[in-house]
């Protein structure tokens, strides 16, 4: 079985194809006034005011002052518009050194993962393999790979630590939007509800016999002040990770 190649990745990579592999512009009706590039940053602004979900053709349209079929000149449909989205942002971060010491690295891909999935919520929300395959997306995997080359892993292993602190950091930014996302809900605070609870759950428990849960979860909630702490579990997660990873080197 054989399909042509997918429309989306000429769009991607518009600013360095080969000039024969670059998308060819609509030869019918009037000249478009905004580039690809406006029509894809109109539409991560308002995926970052409101959600993913907020991001249609016609929504887009009405934001941009055109009729909704007009964007069918820049981009084929929604899901590619999506896949250069999640491209696009991702070329807004200016990617830093690597350190010389390998903690150091791996924290920092992690830690770039977290700011820019945090900073645009709605990359969780962006399923599926293509829009990946963009040229910010692979620079970003190869200044990732950067991190763990020479070290002593195999190429599998190499991939197999980013996934695991990109997915980790996304996980991470994944709780933060929840706790947000029931707080606007509710109108309520974590501290707030916390507060305004612990006393009347403390007094629901007393009947049953929770020693290790009462004692645990009183102390991470006098710490926490909520019922999570994502920051601390960044903090937590990401440096038991880092010395599993260097206790594997280390074997090698």
């Amino acid at each position: 079985m054989t399909t042509d190649p997918d429309p989306v990745l000429a769009l991607l990579w518009r600013h360095a194809a080969p000039a024969e592999l670059r998308p060819v512009p609509a030869r019918r009706g009037p000249r478009q006034r905004l580039t690809v590039d406006d029509v894809v940053d109109a539409a991560i602004g308002l995926a970052d005011e409101q959600d993913l979900a907020a991001v249609s053709m016609r929504s887009l349209a009405q934001r941009l002052g055109l009729g909704a079929m007009s964007l069918y000149g820049y981009v084929p449909g929604r899901s590619e518009l999506v896949a250069l989205m999640a491209d696009q942002v991702l070329g807004r971060t200016t990617l830093p050194a690597m350190p010389a010491d390998l903690r150091g690295r791996l924290e920092l891909v992690a830690r770039v993962t977290h700011a820019d999935w945090r900073a645009h919520p709605w990359l969780l929300d962006v399923t599926g393999l293509r829009p990946w395959l963009g040229p910010h997306s692979a620079d970003r995997y190869e200044w990732q790979l950067t991190a763990v080359e020479g070290i002593g892993l195999d190429d599998v292993e190499m991939d197999q630590t980013v996934a695991l602190l990109t997915g980790f950091a996304a996980d991470i930014v994944r709780s933060e939007d929840r706790v947000r996302r029931a707080e606007r809900e509710s109108g309520v605070t974590e501290l707030v509800w916390w507060r305004a609870n612990s006393e009347t759950l403390g007094r629901l428990m007393a009947e049953r016999d929770y020693p290790l849960a009462g004692r645990v979860g009183t102390a991470a909630g006098e710490a926490y002040q909520a019922a999570s702490d994502p920051a601390r579990e960044l903090e937590y997660g990401l440096a038991r990770i880092v010395d599993g990873v260097l206790a594997r080197v280390g074997r090698h």
